[in-house]
């Protein structure tokens, strides 16, 4: 019970930057959440129970544009896959001694963030570690929507309008390292905008929903680069060594 007690401690103190930096982000998420319709208790469970800033923006479109709810859980699926990847490498640091109870609830707890961390540390890792992680970053994701949200609620437009410029900030500083370092990433990057761009304007492709625009755009380009720029065995080799 002790040797757990130091896991949980070492995950809240890894989680607490973790934490920090969704109270900032998810804030702008709760201005977005006020502007779809959502009540500020709906936003928060939202934002609890669904832990994942691009498939929450991504909900909140589609509850904009009034989608059906098989489109915005086809959206989410297509969105958040790639958690079942993390799941999985994640799956081969926790303890082999934990049971598939435990394993369950360190899956609904990943992100790209907690992720990073947990993979970045050395050795075998326990649940409770991520629990630990967890406990710090859930609450900041969960309270920071809910503070936008009645924050949105009294703040005059003309500022809410200038925080929301957050949003853009937070995507550009996710695709801009990786298109520094990669110029193939860089042109996916290109490619998906400017196809995004056309889709929209284009006759018959614009009336498509823009759920669905997103899907069909994911599969198309994502799967064209893999099939064109495959990860051969040496590079990932490296990028597990790295």
């Amino acid at each position: 019970m002790e040797q757990k007690g130091k896991w949980f401690v070492r995950g809240i103190k890894d989680g607490v930057p973790i934490g920090l930096g969704y109270l900032a982000v998810s804030f702008t998420l709760g201005i977005a959440s006020r502007k779809a319709g959502l009540t500020s208790i709906q936003a928060a469970l939202m934002s609890l129970t669904n832990l994942t800033s691009a498939g929450e923006f991504a909900a909140l479109s589609l509850i904009t544009s009034q989608a059906a709810y098989a489109e915005m859980a086809f959206t989410q699926l297509i969105i958040n896959l790639r958690y079942c990847l993390m799941s999985c490498a994640l799956s081969q640091k926790i303890d082999p001694r934990a049971g598939i109870g435990h394993r369950f609830l360190v899956a609904f707890g990943v992100t790209d963030e907690i992720f990073g961390v947990s993979v970045a540390s050395s050795g075998r890792l326990s649940p409770f570690y991520s629990y630990g992680m967890m406990s710090a970053a859930i609450p900041g994701w969960t309270i920071g929507t809910y503070v936008g949200v009645v924050s949105g609620e009294i703040l005059p437009d003309r500022v809410l309008s200038a925080m929301s410029v957050a949003l853009y900030a937070m995507f550009i500083a996710v695709i801009i390292p990786p298109c520094k370092e990669n110029r193939i990433i860089a042109g996916i990057i290109v490619t998906a905008m400017a196809a995004s761009t056309a889709m929209a304007y284009l006759p018959w492709v614009r009336e498509i929903s823009s759920g669905m625009r997103i899907i069909i755009l994911t599969i198309l380009i994502a799967g064209a680069a893999a099939i064109l720029f495959p990860i051969k065995e040496g590079e990932e080799e490296e990028n597990d060594g790295a």
